[in-house]
């Protein structure tokens, strides 16, 4: 008895055992007209085999390409496409560009830098206030993601600060929002009161 696991490996595996043998018979057979009818009939198999396949643009030309890797580039046929060659598929694409800035307290982020930068241009009032709480809670948030232990309310405060050379602060008699369940101090954090 012959297991898989002791036969030759299967280059497509979805298209299992069976037509890789039709694949490899067909790169067998002499006559190019017989072979290219066989490669035809494969590739109505492999549609049959795979209909998900249809809902894709340009799905022959993806099975036409199957069709080649399955024989090892070695089916002698005339293909109605032109077939992604091994060099393409071996390609590795080129490394991204990552934007790599210094960031002051990188628990914070480089947006909360860009958004500190603008509070600090903006003048005195009720629109700066709100907004110097409104940093003041996602700070506070952002350094309990980072790290629980060090989140500390004075720290945020002192950090406003840092950012804003000094210009904005966090008033001293400021609730923070809570962390644990991320509402707004006098919101009723989301409880509901049950009826009787």
């Amino acid at each position: 008895m012959t297991y898989n696991t002791q036969r030759e490996k299967l280059v497509l595996p979805e298209y299992g055992r069976t037509i890789q043998e039709m694949v490899d018979i067909c790169v067998d057979i002499p006559n190019r007209a017989e072979r290219q009818r066989c490669a035809e009939s494969i590739i109505a198999v492999m549609t049959t085999m795979n209909p998900d396949l249809r809902q894709q643009p340009d799905y022959e030309h993806k099975l036409w390409d199957q069709l080649a890797i399955l024989s090892g580039y070695q089916l002698d046929i005339d293909y109605p496409f032109e077939v992604v060659r091994p060099e393409d598929i071996a390609a590795k694409p080129k490394p991204m560009k990552y934007p790599m800035q210094r960031i002051r307290y990188r628990h914070y982020g480089h947006l909360t830098e860009e958004f500190m930068r603008k509070l600090k241009e903006l003048p005195d009032g009720p629109e700066r206030e709100e907004l110097t709480a409104m940093m003041a809670n996602f700070m506070k948030r952002s350094l309990y993601n980072w790290d629980r232990d060090a989140m500390d309310e004075g720290k945020v405060r002192a950090d406003v600060r840092s950012y804003t050379d000094g210009t904005a602060d966090v008033p001293d008699g400021f609730r923070f929002a809570s962390v644990s369940n991320g509402h707004l101090p006098g919101h009723g954090g989301g409880k509901k009161k049950r009826k009787r």
